[in-house]
């Protein structure tokens, strides 16, 4: 089946979320709306449409200066199968210790490695992101260096796969959470294929507010591989649940934008243990004194 797609940008997520809700009632009906915001520094954010069927351009245009937005950019994609695509351009991922690898891959786990299984068909968190692979480097670097982290949380979790490289290593249990209930399902289904039901604890909440991760703090070690403004925001509450003497590895973060996240932690009593970059990202270790 042939898929359309229209895109475009605006400055504001309030406008943004806006124009989705319209979308969503145009003639043919998308049959998926989504709204981001563009990881560029530029502080803009995309909305995207699909559609079963041409959209109507026109009603598009009317959209899009209706609500100050960009001209959407209106694509025909041809009929892919996109799980057999992902599985033949992702190649397994080595980062210190840990091989993140799919299914597909199962004959070539090295033997004094750390397996990690993510499906191709939940390819957020694979480890092929810089941002994955610069928390799981530092994660294992740490490690080796002498951590022991008896509490651990991985806030905005993804496919879990860095909550799951922790009950990898320790025998206690994880707390992954997630905002988005589909990302929950996921890290579930993961956590499952890894044989480690039962290690990784799987909730939905916003940042720290989920009764279980209340019980759980104060945290020795916190994940965090979100995006700038939700780690800004997190600030006072990371500070507040970590431990003295805890760690929290961040990343989503654009280089541009280290800087300003560095500053936030440690006006919350936190200090630079490392910065690294990978591709466009950077990853950063901090210690609460």
């Amino acid at each position: 089946m042939t898929t359309f797609t229209a895109f475009t940008t605006l400055p504001d997520r309030d406008q943004a979320e806006a124009l989705a809700e319209y979308l969503e009632e145009l003639d043919p009906q998308p049959y998926g709306v989504g709204v981001f915001e563009i990881e560029d520094g530029s502080d803009r954010w995309e909305v995207g449409s699909y559609f079963n069927e041409a959209p109507d351009e026109t009603a598009l245009a009317v959209l899009a200066m209706a609500h100050g937005a960009a001209p959407f950019a209106v694509s025909e994609l041809p009929d892919t199968d996109w799980v057999a695509h992902v599985k033949r351009e992702l190649s397994p991922v080595v980062a210190g210790r840990f091989f993140v690898y799919g299914s597909h891959d199962a004959e070539a786990v090295p033997g004094d490695s750390i397996p990690l299984l993510i499906e191709a068909a939940m390819a957020f968190g694979t480890g092929h992101h810089g941002t994955t692979l610069g928390c799981l480097t530092a994660f294992d670097r740490l490690e080796r260096a002498g951590l022991r982290a008896h509490r651990v949380a991985d806030i905005g979790c993804g496919t879990a796969v860095l909550a799951m490289a922790a009950a990898k290593l320790w025998p206690e249990t994880v707390i992954a959470s997630d905002i988005d209930p589909v990302a929950v399902e996921t890290a579930a289904a993961n956590v499952a294929a890894n044989d480690l039901a039962g290690r990784v604890d799987c909730i939905e909440a916003a940042g720290f507010g989920h009764p279980r991760l209340a019980a759980g703090a104060p945290y020795d070690l916190i994940f965090a591989n979100i995006l700038k403004g939700p780690l800004l925001s997190l600030a006072p509450e990371m500070g507040a649940n970590t431990s003295p003497g805890g760690h929290v590895i961040l990343s989503g973060i654009l280089h541009a934008q280290a800087d300003e996240v560095i500053a936030a932690y440690e006006a919350e009593g936190f200090v630079l243990v490392s910065r690294d970059e990978h591709g466009d990202w950077t990853t950063l270790v901090l210690k609460r004194n």
